[in-house]
């Protein structure tokens, strides 16, 4: 479980300061995104949950006619962004939670984003609330993770994890998997019609380069789960884990890179919304 107050905190900062790696992580993800992205209109253009900017960047880019702003709750994770791309023409980043994000002087027709969707206290309310505010008929894109069982580096994860924190995850909480059911995801998607599901399976890249176990286990103790366990289990539990956790590692080495199998969902959708 992963909340809007985990993002403005800890684990916004640990993003922000990792956003090599886990940019790494989802690159075999993101051209997919992106190809999604290019097959939709949009001359104002807002990537939810933005991150350290590199979707806004790369559609920024893309478009220089558009304007793009990356929307994020996390300081950290928007002063990275800005860091990175803030010279940009046609692109700004906003400390916003785009649950109530609002700006009289851009009204958005194109909403896009990398994982950055699933960690709404409410949803429902969330999107209805971005359909509002924007022109009538815009257009939706993002991507989100499919279930944990069809993502490898999680289930194992997972199932290293002790039997009581493992079972603390609620269905459907804030967190990486809250949108990998699409009956939920529907449910979630108030004032959005036309849904249409893509699955893309791709390889989830925790590690790279000469020494890309080391690389991995950097990622893993830093960021998701393990990173978690790892803070908050006793000491003897803690060196055990981290023991497991190499070994699961080091069994995904291929020599130069570690990774592991993983699923996401590409999803388009319409607003509903009609300013009459």
């Amino acid at each position: 479980m992963t909340d809007i107050a985990d993002w403005q905190g800890g684990v916004g900062r640990n993003w922000a300061a990792q956003w090599q790696r886990t940019d790494v992580t989802f690159s075999e993800l993101t051209p997919r995104l992106l190809e999604a992205i290019a097959e939709e209109p949009g001359g104002c253009i807002i990537d939810i949950g933005c991150g350290a900017g590199e979707i806004a960047m790369a559609v920024a880019t893309a478009r220089p006619d558009a304007e793009v702003v990356g929307v994020d709750v996390s300081p950290d994770l928007v002063a990275a962004a800005k860091e990175r791309f803030g010279t940009t023409p046609n692109l700004s980043f906003e400390l916003a939670d785009a649950a109530r994000w609002s700006d009289p002087s851009r009204v958005p027709d194109l909403y896009v984003s990398r994982h950055g969707v699933m960690f709404f206290d409410d949803p429902p309310a969330a999107f209805r609330h971005l359909a509002a505010r924007a022109v009538p008929g815009a257009r939706l894109v993002f991507s989100c993770f499919r279930k944990p069982a069809e993502n490898i580096w999680a289930k194992a994860i997972t199932e290293m994890l002790p039997g009581v924190q493992a079972a603390t995850v609620l269905p459907f909480a804030p967190g990486p998997f809250a949108f990998a059911d699409p009956d939920h995801v529907r449910h979630c998607l108030a004032g959005w019609r036309d849904l249409k599901f893509t699955p893309v399976d791709f390889d989830y890249i925790a590690g790279i380069g000469p020494d890309a176990v080391a690389d991995a286990m950097a990622l893993f103790q830093r960021i998701g789960p393990s990173a978690f366990a790892l803070r908050t289990l006793p000491p003897e539990e803690r060196s055990a884990f981290e023991k497991r956790l190499l070994a699961l590692v080091e069994a995904h080495h291929d020599g130069a890179r570690v990774t592991f199998p993983a699923a996401a969902w590409l999803l388009t959708a319409t607003s509903d919304h009609s300013n009459g």
